[in-house]
């Protein structure tokens, strides 16, 4: 903040950096005349400038011994607790000086910084007002009191503020950054880019702004632009941590990570105690597939910040990874208080720890607060007259070779071309391969929008007259909802991407099948639901899945036992299905659990789990990462397939269930611990739902010691496969297409969003 005008001392070697000649000088001076206030003062002022601040106060308590109504005394004194952070007793030196001399501004104004530091933010703003009533063109007291308006989040008030600053003072770079903040934290990026630039032709050598700047090039999908931002304040601080961090995320974000890791690195060599940066690292590391070492980052920004919560959920997330359940007990205590308080996560790393759909919707409430602060765009009025073919958008980063996508295709393939138009909008990278070829086809028109912003690309689905925008990605990795809080149709839904709600107000309504979300969750979800009587997955076309010969014995499983199998991303493990599964083994002779290995530390964690439990490793096969065909065909080999609980099997399943695999799930609260669940109901096979852990258990054995049954079972799978809705997209997109007319016409009839529900079509 801007510091005091009348807190310099008048000898003029203060003002020319011979501050070491003053303080010697000042000694001598100070020897010779004990009693001269004055000198004293300057022995003050002179070793606060060299750091020696206990020693200035020193001198400042001299002086005001001799002379008690020295008020510039006090004021120095205040700011020399102000620099300790001893900001209590900073304030008391300044009302001190306010006793000598009551209408005295600058002591006004360096309280309400004082205040201004410790949060007191309505004492701050007192503060200033009294400033400004004892001098109204004081520029500087504007300018703190729209930095405390903003701590306060009265953004329009503070812009205000800033924008009398600038009326009183126009060449005040300070005052045009602190208005880009305020600007970039209501979503207003160029407005706030162009402040920012203001601010720069003033002050070229401002670093602060160029870090602010890079900010909001950010926020605005400006990679490029940012990374040049976040550069030129280094050229003008080589020591910035926060642009080495801000550069480390930007350069993270274009997939450059050895080029993230080494700012990172910088930024930690600058201050070994910015948990920030170790936090980042962490992030990059996990992406590098170190995951052991990004969680010895992760343990050390909390170590420097004890509640620094989204490092707190990253170590959560990588010890799931690798299994470290020993790690998690830890924070065990901890996870239903993350995310839900003043410190935003991103939502959906909390589902594999807790099925608890009422604190999902908060956790993504308040990150939707704090992370997309764009504001929307004024809509055009409602047409008078409906389209003839509605046009759908679909905004995804994951319009490549993703699982996902393989449904999709299917979906994009199917839609009606009488009654829709179906255009992409993809922000994510091109791999060139033949399913993203398939993809680009199966769309009326297909832009690639990854260098556009997000205000752009909202301009550009209002340009192509977009009557409803679905968003694919949700809160996953890649996303961009600041494209849907511009506004990119009148009517915006989330469908498929997350699984959970979006805590948003700019999402109209959220695609989930009936069983995902029970009549007595709904109020766990700030969108209206539509609900589709059924799911859809994907079905492959038989020469995708590899036709090799795969034997039970290349897999390392045995000839004869029963295998009993988990293909979920090791993260969604817990001890709760361990535990299950190691009773199991125990009880069927030669049986084995088939698990997919993502890492080098699961095996060995899980060995370790299993011995704990009296169960031999051996019991334990660890599937290595396969190419997708040859996963689907391997699968065949395996008895069961059995489901994790607080985060089931998603796409898992749906692979499984094709290849003729059969699932056993237990139905939880929230949408992600009922995927399972909802798949089973769709391909018509309830009796594999269960509700308890002990009905699940009691299945899994029934089934593995009951032949007969087992092999009805696979039976009913085999026919229901081809004739039931799950692999069924066609008939899924005819459900999908009535929901959007639904939604579509309650917005023509001026109607809110509501709940709507998909009755059944005939197929």
């Amino acid at each position: 903040y801007t510091p005091s005008r009348d807190n310099q001392s008048n000898n003029l070697s203060l003002y020319q950096g011979q501050f070491s000649t003053v303080v010697n000088q000042a000694k001598t001076l100070a020897e010779k005349y004990p009693k001269s206030f004055i000198i004293w003062n300057i022995l003050g002022a002179s070793t606060a400038q060299i750091g020696m601040i206990d020693k200035s106060i020193e001198s400042y308590k001299k002086a005001i011994s001799i002379k008690p109504d020295y008020i510039e005394a006090y004021i120095n004194m205040g700011l020399a607790y102000q620099h300790l952070g001893k900001l209590e007793e900073a304030i008391e030196e300044f009302k001190k000086a306010l006793l000598v001399k009551p209408d005295y501004t600058e002591a006004y104004s360096n309280m309400g910084n004082a205040f201004l530091e410790q949060g007191k933010l309505e004492e701050a703003i007192d503060a200033y007002k009294t400033v400004l009533s004892l001098e109204p063109d004081y520029a500087e007291a504007f300018n703190n009191m729209g930095n405390a308006l903003q701590g306060q989040d009265k953004l329009e008030e503070a812009i205000e503020v800033y924008n009398k600053a600038l009326f009183i003072k126009p060449d005040y770079p300070e005052a045009y950054s602190n208005m880009g903040n305020a600007l970039q934290a209501q979503g207003k990026l160029e407005e706030a880019i162009e402040a920012y630039n203001k601010a720069l032709s003033l002050k070229p050598n401002y670093t602060k702004a160029y870090i602010n700047m890079g900010a909001a090039f950010q926020g605005r999908g400006k990679l490029e632009e940012a990374i040049k931002a976040y550069k030129k304040a280094l050229l003008h601080k080589s020591d910035s941590v926060e642009a080495y961090i801000n550069l480390g995320i930007a350069l993270h974000g274009q997939g450059k990570l050895q080029e993230a890791m080494e700012a990172c690195n910088k930024s930690i060599s600058i201050d070994p105690y910015y948990a920030e940066a170790y936090n980042y690292m962490g992030k990059i590391l996990k992406d590098q597939g170190d995951i052991s070492t990004a969680i010895d980052n992760f343990k050390q920004a909390l170590k420097i910040r004890p509640n620094y919560e989204f490092a707190r959920v990253n170590k959560l997330f990588n010890q799931a990874c690798i299994c470290d359940w020993t790690g998690i007990e830890e924070d065990r205590k901890l996870i239903p208080t993350i995310g839900i308080s003043d410190q935003h996560i991103i939502p959906g790393m909390m589902t594999t720890f807790e099925d608890a759909p009422e604190r999902q919707k908060i956790r993504a409430e308040l990150y939707a607060k704090n992370t997309i602060k764009q504001k929307t765009i004024l809509m055009p009025p409602i047409p008078i007259q409906k389209p003839k073919r509605l046009r759908v958008g679909y905004f995804s980063s994951d319009f490549r070779q993703h699982a996902v996508m393989y449904v999709m295709a299917d979906i994009f393939d199917a839609h009606d071309r009488d009654q829709f138009e179906i255009y992409g909008y993809s922000f994510g990278p091109n791999d060139n391969s033949n399913l993203r070829k398939r993809i680009t086809n199966s769309f009326d028109v297909f832009h690639d929008v990854r260098e556009m912003s997000y205000k752009d690309i909202a301009l550009l689905a209002r340009q192509d007259k977009i009557d409803i925008a679905i968003d694919i990605n949700g809160y996953t990795k890649l996303c961009r909802p600041n494209i849907f809080a511009y506004r990119a149709a009148p009517i915006q839904i989330h469908f498929w991407g997350s699984g959970n709600t979006s805590g948003a107000n700019f999402i109209d309504y959220v695609i989930v099948p009936d069983m995902g979300v029970p009549e007595e969750y709904k109020h766990h979800w700030s969108e209206p639901i539509i609900r589709l009587p059924f799911w859809c997955q994907a079905r492959y076309k038989d020469n995708y899945i590899s036709e090799r010969h795969i034997t039970r014995k290349d897999m390392g499983l045995p000839e004869q036992g029963f295998v009993f199998c988990s293909f979920n991303n090791n993260y969604k493990l817990s001890p709760v299905e361990f535990d299950i599964w190691m009773r199991l083994l125990k009880k069927v002779e030669n049986s084995v659990l088939w698990i997919y290995k993502s890492n080098k530390w699961v095996e060995k964690n899980l060995q370790k789990e299993a011995l704990k439990r009296g169960v031999d490793t051996d019991r334990l096969v660890f599937a290595e990462k396969v190419p997708h065909p040859d996963h689907l065909a391997r699968q065949k080999l395996a008895d069961i397939l059995v489901d994790t609980f607080n985060s089931n099997a998603g796409v898992t399943a749906g692979d499984a269930l094709w290849v003729g695999l059969p699932l056993v799930t237990k139905l939880g609260k929230g949408y992600s611990a009922r995927a399972g669940g909802y798949m089973l109901a769709s391909i018509e096979l309830p009796e594999l739902i269960t509700k308890t852990e002990q009905e699940y258990e009691e299945l899994l054995l029934d089934l593995a010691t009951n032949p007969k049954r087992l092999s009805a079972i696979k039976e009913k799978l085999a026919t229901n496969r081809l004739t039931s809705p799950l692999f069924n997209p066609n008939h899924f997109t005819k459900h999908l297409e009535n929901g959007y007319q639904q939604a579509y016409q309650r917005y023509f009839d001026g109607k809110d969003p509501e709940a709507i529900s998909v009755p059944v079509i005939p197929s």
